[in-house]
């Protein structure tokens, strides 16, 4: 039996929100974690790894906003596939989804501590780390709009710090140091590239997670997916072949700190320039730090109130309407994470989990095509069946590519995938239905609904 409570979600953001919180998902992926593709690749390898992925999330994105427009449910593709393909489905994408976001924020916290630890190194990295994830989980604590506002205000902050490295550093930029040994394992650094190409723009799909608190989501969504990938694909093509060419690119392909470490390359580490940028490249990582929060609580949330979660972490918060308990687990988590891996684990970790939901996705909109034709969607996939079926094809390549090369991080995907499973079965969720108006469009309702 479902029940109905007086707590909602506040209906309140903006197309300029949601470009904020999908730029700003991302963008730390500019500051970090693509550079370590070179150790693999090599620039000219990276390259094409990276414009493989950009027409898999060009598509995707294209293809992905049908379902988030459609379903505009906080659960994003733990929604969609549960919709598509029942119980099971939605649990593997829930829990890709989980890792995805869950994972990703220890990643961006400790780069965060490295980019402190440069300009400071008396502070040490990991509590650093702990210390932005527990200011950002107070922050996204004290309401939607206020941490929407807050992203707005970092976001562009963050795009402009981009722009000035690019104006910085072009000039210093030679051909003959980014073509310096630019295959050197062939083809196969290419597809050992693709998860840390991936990093380019995964989370993007996380404005999902907040649907339930969009103005006019079946207009807005849209807006903000489309803004959001072009100022993305323009940054992260520009910030990888001009950083590429500043210097021997091998110097900067195991630290978690390549811009602030290429400009004082370039400049020299005294001159104010470096030290002004490395200040205000905080920017970027804090954007994404704050975002990454914000939609992995909601994710957390969502998962919980359909009872595939404990439901007290779909609890909200009397006075801000925020889902604190959700927010406090998964900043648990990340500190767990923080303290037990190294950051290339995190990245590819956090990869598996992205591209395994985003196959989930894909192949939801080819079921619910077929499944529910009339399904209002006010949003259309261009060019059904092509885009999907370029987005999923890519993603399929993707995941065996991350598979192959990283077998220890697969297996603990894997294994964590199977233990949900059995506890699953076990508990016997996979026997109850979810109440179909949860499923359908919580957005209109404006309600927040538990299973009992």
């Amino acid at each position: 039996m479902a029940e109905t409570s007086t707590e909602q979600l506040k209906k309140v953001l903006k197309p300029v929100h949601l470009w904020a919180i999908a730029v700003g998902l991302v963008i730390s992926g500019e500051y970090f974690g693509w550079n370590l593709g070179w150790a693999v690749s090599g620039t000219i390898g990276l390259l094409i790894a990276t414009l493989v992925i950009t027409l898999m999330y060009i598509t995707f994105i294209f293809s992905y906003t049908e379902l988030t427009t459609s379903i505009p449910h906080a659960g994003g593709a733990f929604a969609y596939a549960y919709r598509a393909m029942g119980p099971f489905g939605g649990l593997i994408a829930g829990y890709a989804t989980l890792v995805d976001f869950l994972v990703a924020t220890p990643a961006i916290a400790v780069s965060l501590g490295s980019y402190l630890h440069f300009l400071y190194p008396g502070i040490p990295v990991t509590e650093a780390a702990v210390g932005f994830v527990a200011l950002f989980i107070l922050l996204n604590m004290l309401g939607v709009k206020e941490s929407a506002t807050f992203s707005v205000f970092i976001t562009i902050l963050a795009v402009i710090e981009l722009l000035l490295y690019l104006g910085i550093v072009s000039p210093h930029f030679k051909t003959a140091n980014y073509l310096a040994d630019p295959m050197p394992f062939g083809w196969a650094g290419v597809f050992a590239a693709l998860p840390y190409a991936v990093w380019f723009y995964l989370a993007i799909e996380g404005v999902a997670m907040v649907a339930e608190e969009v103005d006019n989501p079946k207009k807005n969504i849209p807006r903000g997916y489309i803004s959001a990938i072009i100022t993305l694909v323009v940054l992260a093509l520009g910030v990888m072949i001009i950083t590429g060419g500043l210097t021997d690119w091998h110097k900067l392909s195991h630290l978690d700190y390549p811009l602030p470490e290429a400009i004082g390359i370039v400049l020299g580490k005294g001159n104010g320039l470096t030290k002004i940028f490395a200040s205000i490249g905080l920017f970027g990582l804090i954007a994404s730090l704050h975002s990454i929060i914000l939609a992995s609580s909601r994710q957390v949330f969502a998962m919980a109130r359909s009872g595939y979660l404990p439901r007290a972490l779909s609890n909200i918060n009397h006075k801000f309407k925020t889902p604190h308990w959700a927010l406090i687990v998964s900043g648990v988590v990340s500190c767990i994470f923080i303290y037990r891996f190294k950051t290339d684990q995190i990245i590819m970790l956090s990869v598996l989990g992205a591209v395994v939901m985003y196959i989930m996705s894909m192949l939801s909109i080819f079921i619910l095509r077929k499944k529910e034709p009339h399904l209002n969607r006010p949003f259309t996939a261009p060019l059904y069946p092509v885009f999907p079926a370029i987005a999923l094809i890519i993603c399929i390549i993707c995941l065996f590519a991350s598979v192959y090369f990283n077998p220890d991080m697969s297996l603990i995907f894997a294994g964590g995938l199977v233990i949900v499973l059995i506890v699953f079965v076990a508990m016997g969720k996979h026997k109850v239905a979810l109440n179909e108006d949860m499923m359908n469009a919580p957005a209109e309702q404006g309600v927040i609904e538990s299973l009992e």
